[in-house]
This record gives C-alpha cells, sequence and structure tokens, in this order.
C-alpha cells in the first residue's frame, strides 16, 4: 500500500494524519531519536499571522486559509528536520508535493473514536472543515487523502508513542 523510500542525511521527515493523530507528540519525540531538528507549520501559521489558527480562520475563511497554509509549507526548506503538519495541508496537491520532496511523508493514523479521546476542543481548535462538517465526515474525506500521499503508514492507536517512533526510526533506516 505505501511506496518504498530510501533515506538520506539531508531529508527531511513529514508527518501527517488527522488532528489528535499525534504529529506534534510524535515529531518532538523523534527529533530526539535521530538527531533531526523539528518544526510544526501549524506554529509557523500562528507565528506568520500573529493569531491563533481559529483566529486565520476565522478571518480568511475556508478557501483562503488552505491557500496561506499551501503557500507557508511551500516555502519551507529545510534538512533534516521532522515537520509535523497541519491535519488540512493534503487539501492542497502542490503543498504536499512539495513536502514530499523535501523527504518521506509518514501517515500517522488514529480511529476516530482515539481522536474524539485526544481532542477536547474541536470547536476552537481551528479544525479546518465545511461548515456542518461533522469530525466522523472529515475523518473519512481526509483519510483517502492521507493515504494517497503517505510513503509510511503508521497506527498511533496500537503502539506507544515509544514504540510509534522506533518503528519510524527503524524505517527509515531501511
Amino acid at each position: 500500500m505505501f511506496k518504498s523510500f530510501r533515506s538520506t542525511d539531508k531529508n527531511c521527515v513529514v508527518l501527517i494524519g488527522m488532528p489528535g493523530s499525534g504529529k506534534t507528540t510524535m515529531g518532538r519525540l523523534l527529533c530526539s531519536r535521530i538527531n533531526y531538528a523539528w518544526v510544526d507549520t501549524d506554529d509557523l501559521l500562528q507565528a506568520w499571522w500573529g493569531m491563533p489558527l481559529q483566529g486565520i480562520l476565522d478571518h480568511l475563511g475556508l478557501d483562503a486559509f488552505l491557500n496561506a497554509e499551501e503557500e507557508l509549507v511551500r516555502s519551507i526548506n529545510l534538512r533534516r528536520t521532522i515537520i509535523s503538519t497541519g491535519g488540512s495541508v493534503v487539501y492542497r496537491h502542490l503543498g504536499m508535493k512539495h513536502l514530499a520532496d523535501l523527504g518521506p511523508v509518514i501517515y500517522l493514523k488514529a480511529s476516530v473514536q482515539t481522536i474524539y479521546g485526544r481532542i477536547n476542543n474541536a470547536d476552537s481548535r481551528g479544525l479546518v472543515r465545511h461548515n456542518g462538517c461533522s469530525l466522523e465526515q472529515l475523518f473519512d474525506e481526509r483519510r483517502v487523502l492521507y493515504e494517497k500521499y503517505a510513503d509510511f503508514g503508521l497506527d498511533t492507536d496500537r503502539m506507544t508513542v515509544q514504540q510509534s517512533a522506533e518503528t519510524i526510526r527503524k524505517w527509515l533506516k531501511k
């Protein structure tokens, strides 16, 4: 299902998945395991706009938010960095193409039940979704895109964060 990838020291590692799938937590842990830097594109977007994600989304609207996210992602020019992305990054093909050019894309999978358990502020968190779209609908819509762009997928429901990081580290060494 997933593409093969040959890692080099100059590659980044890109983490994609639903909000609550563990991208930020995994990025922080994984960077120390493989001696890479770490950035979170949501943090970069908030710093760029000077406001929280929900404020950016309210200010710009859905399409302009996605365009701003893509512009930011396409401006990233890093090496040896773990890049934790916003869950909506997969809506823009050119942004995902750029990320894939930087290094392998790893999809952190989590069930919708796990995501509900990890996200307690869905309405104020800055979830990029159409009005009236439930978390289940968003999950189903994005899952196809995450699988499309991923080089490797990891089920974060079935392992601890440490086990997941070790699995990714071993996959990168192959």
